[in-house]
């Protein structure tokens, strides 16, 4: 897969899709390397006319990693946050949307749609916040907007979240099952052979599961996003799973709320995680919404 200079970092990416189509950038949440953009879902929305772009956001997968930044004491980082201190990271989620805009400058490429499922819905509502002039539209999922009084995950799902990842290989592949059947929903059923391929492909790619930590104290420090969403201007489509754990369901309808004239689609069955059953429904949601941006 080719990589960029971009931001000061080295990027990995690849690409779906014609590059006269529209740019679609896919932007991955936490710990998750860009191969959980699974290649037929790409495929399915660059036959919808995208040049689909999914990378690797740093610290993550083949992109620059922060060793000099150490590994975090994250049980101290929730304390510091408890107690209203600022903590102390590496870099914010800031950060991590100018990564992605300095992808796209490295790309040529002026104005993007932009979709991010988890954190990188986080990331892609930051891009819009910092630089609406590069955005068309913004698709999050399975994300929230950072407002501290909404519900907090189930305390099965952040217990699993906070559960360090085994380094023996096989043993970070059950833990990874674990994590999937912790958070997925009850609607549909887990595509476990595939989860599992997908486990042994990031593990064989890089395990490195303290550029994760670090990725959480940069969602830990950005804090709140909702008011500087009442800005955005773009059209913005918001899904989420209607039985999601980890990012409860009120996060989605905070999102949309939040966005001026923003769609909101809750799909029943649905945690946070995008079965294959799905697959068609949202890449044709997030197609109608693309084309009608650039119609505008």
């Amino acid at each position: 897969m080719p990589n960029v200079n971009a931001n000061g970092i080295q990027i990995e990416y690849d690409t779906f899709g014609a590059g006269s189509s529209a740019p679609l950038l896919m932007v991955m949440g936490l710990g998750a390397q860009m191969i959980f953009w699974d290649e037929e879902f790409c495929e399915q929305l660059a036959t919808r006319g995208h040049y689909v772009i999914r990378f690797d956001n740093r610290d993550i997968g083949l992109s620059t990693k922060f060793d000099e930044a150490g590994v975090p004491n994250i049980i101290e980082a929730m304390a510091a946050a408890g107690r209203g201190e600022k903590i102390k990271t590496a870099y914010t989620l800031d950060d991590m949307a100018d990564d992605s805009v300095g992808l796209l400058d490295a790309l040529g490429i002026d104005k993007a749609h932009i979709c991010g499922a988890s954190m990188g819905g986080m990331i892609v509502q930051t891009i819009a916040i910092r630089h609406p002039s590069r955005v068309l539209s913004l698709t999050s999922i399975m994300s929230t907007t950072g407002n501290p009084d909404l519900p907090l995950p189930k305390p099965e799902a952040m217990n699993i979240l906070m559960t360090p990842a085994p380094t023996e290989r096989e043993a970070f592949i059950e833990h990874s099952m674990k994590v999937w059947r912790t958070i997925s929903g009850p609607g549909f059923p887990l595509d476990e052979e595939m989860i599992r391929r997908k486990s042994e492909l990031s593990y064989d790619r890089s395990f490195y599961p303290q550029g994760t930590i670090r990725q959480l104290l940069a969602i830990m420090a950005h804090g709140s996003r909702k008011s500087a969403l009442a800005n955005v201007a773009v059209p913005t489509l918001v899904i989420h799973g209607a039985d999601d754990p980890l990012v409860p369901v009120e996060a989605g309808k905070d999102t949309a709320e939040s966005i001026p004239g923003a769609q909101l689609m809750i799909i029943d069955g649905m945690g946070h995680d995008l079965p294959r059953e799905i697959w068609t429904r949202i890449a044709d949601a997030i197609s109608s919404l693309t084309h009608k941006a650039t119609e505008a």
